[in-house]
């Protein structure tokens, strides 16, 4: 046996890879053929290890051993690889085999590729004997040839897609004859001439491989060179017909590993796929942090329109329930989606449609009383026989939603003690709409009353991600360089932050999905505030009255 070692990988590889991507150039590929007796899988059935690492096109090192199974080798499959009992008797052991081949491929390196020809059975063999042995396996990424063929060369080109056919298309110097390190090194030919066929569809990335036998037509996995010039930092990206109509807009982490992912089978939405087809180019806008790309993205859909975005296109369309005529003889519970900033208080919603307003009016209605209706079916289900008052309605809007749920909850169980299910379920249904809304409203309330705020969370690469959230909306986003003091960026996002006026109404500055992703990001662990201005007795988030009934709120149906 003769074992080499790859050459180590270089500094900084899994941070590109999680970044960028890792080109196939820097990606090391251990190639292993094995041998076997024919029997189940496991250490008795190994008889020969082969394997080679390449990086970068060219071999770096082999490893080749026979391998002593301690059992008998049929003579049909001496016939077929030429191997003996009397060549495997003073072999090493499976255990000894096995662990210098773990050893020597260094498969648990993040940048390491396992490949074989038909490497379910190769590798499963591997697996199966390591568990044997109680071997630690490192579950390395695994390509197989036999699939990367099928897709590079159909059978209109080649007439199979065995190791030996394969071997004589591609014009390798080695005739697979079923010795291990001689198949491997057929297949390392294979190898590379499969990658240069698909690499102008774009399968140029390590990341590309675990797609690279999708079934995605060419002409779209070639189009993921549109992601090839995009930055690697957060941003929102927008694809575009050839006529420069936005046609879909969408936010990440990283510009291009995202945009590449569109161009895979991981892609499953039909009406994403027919964009793709007809996009010709991705413009992008490169943004300091994520949370300022996300809500970039949410502006961009709403003043844009694109076809293909289902979410977040009319946002000023969504309703609130709130307390129309306060002031008047008879208040009453309404919809409206023009809601003056003052009454953010003391409303629920935004609800996502009119549908679910309704069923949440329904339901908070037929607690409150504020207006006569159906009185015979509401006293037939146990609703209160006075109506409530308007401070109690004006409470329960407010955030005292238990004031609605609880007798919701009494009336569902009276439903179903006396086994009326379908009304139960009725309840349950406006139930649950009404709770939606109150917890929606329980985020958004603080946002929207605060002046000013400066929030900072800590950066895993280090340094401060900052962000100034003012009357609900993003004023200004900046990042802190790692080791420095913090406090002078916080000093000149304060001034450079964008002038925001008090809203008369609510969504005039910023949409309510807006303030949302921003209650979602102060929210998050480890997020500090900085600075507040206004009243900070209002700037508290409530435990949630709405969120303690979790169980209705996670019901389905």
């Amino acid at each position: 046996m003769a074992p080499g070692r790859a050459a180590a990988p270089t500094a900084g590889i899994q941070a590109s890879l999680e970044e960028m991507g890792t080109p196939l150039s820097q990606v090391t590929f251990v190639v292993v053929d094995l041998e076997t007796t024919g029997g189940v899988p496991g250490a008795r059935a190994l008889t020969e290890i082969g394997a080679l690492t390449v990086r970068g096109g060219q071999v770096q090192a082999d490893f080749s051993t026979l391998v002593n199974p301690g059992t008998a080798i049929p003579a049909q499959i001496t016939m077929l690889t030429g191997i003996t009992n009397a060549m495997v008797a003073t072999a090493p052991s499976p255990r000894y085999c096995l662990e210098a081949f773990l050893s020597w491929a260094r498969l648990e390196d993040p940048d390491t590729v396992l490949v074989a020809h038909n490497a379910r059975f190769d590798v499963g063999h591997l697996r199966a004997a390591a568990k044997e042995l109680d071997l630690t396996w490192p579950e390395p990424r695994v390509l197989d040839t036999l699939a990367l063929a099928r897709k590079a060369w159909p059978r209109t080109q080649v007439p199979n897609h065995r190791l030996s056919t394969l071997a004589a298309f591609v014009g390798s110097s080695t005739r697979p004859e079923h010795r291990a390190l001689g198949d491997a090194r057929a297949t390392v030919d294979v190898l590379h001439a499969a990658l240069e066929a698909l690499a102008p569809l774009g399968v140029t990335h390590l990341e590309d491989l675990a797609t690279a036998t999708d079934a995605v037509p060419p002409a779209r996995r070639a189009k993921s060179r549109l992601a090839d010039d995009l930055p690697t930092g957060p941003g929102v990206y927008q694809f575009c017909s050839a006529a420069g109509q936005v046609l879909y807009i969408g936010s990440a982490t990283s510009l291009r590993r995202r945009v590449r992912s569109y161009f895979t089978a991981a892609e499953k939405r039909r009406k994403v796929a027919q964009m793709l087809d007809t996009a010709v180019a991705v413009r992008h806008i490169p943004t300091p942090t994520l949370i300022e790309a996300r809500v970039r993205e949410l502006r961009l859909i709403a003043e844009l329109d694109p076809p293909v975005n289902r979410r977040s296109r009319s946002p000023g369309r969504q309703p609130w329930l709130h307390l129309a005529g306060a002031h008047t003889d008879e208040p009453r519970l309404a919809l409206t989606t023009v809601l003056p900033a003052a009454e953010a208080a003391c409303a629920l919603g935004p609800f996502f449609s009119r549908a679910s307003g309704n069923e949440a009016m329904r339901a908070a209605e037929s607690v409150l009383r504020l207006r006569h209706w159906d009185e015979a079916g509401l006293r037939a289900v146990g609703a209160q026989d006075r109506p409530a008052s308007p401070e109690q309605a004006r409470a329960a809007l407010s955030g005292q939603i238990d004031l609605v749920a609880v007798p919701l909850l009494e009336r569902i169980a009276a439903l179903s003690a006396n086994q009326r299910y379908e009304e139960a379920g009725l309840w349950t249904r406006r139930l649950r709409a009404l709770l939606h809304g109150a917890l929606r409203a329980e985020r958004l309330r603080p946002l929207l009353a605060c002046p000013h705020l400066i929030a900072a969370k800590r950066r895993e690469a280090g340094g401060w991600e900052l962000v100034v959230v003012r009357w609900g909306m993003l004023a200004g986003t900046a990042v802190s360089p790692p080791g420095a003091d913090p406090r002078p960026m916080v000093e000149t996002l304060r001034a450079s932050a964008r002038v925001v006026d008090r809203p008369v109404r609510v969504g005039q500055s910023a949409s309510a999905e807006e303030t949302s992703l921003l209650a979602d990001w102060v929210l998050e662990a480890g997020t500090r505030l900085v600075e507040v201005e206004g009243d900070p007795a209002a700037l508290t988030w409530p435990l949630g009255s709405a969120a303690r009934h979790r169980r209705v709120l996670q019901a389905e149906g």
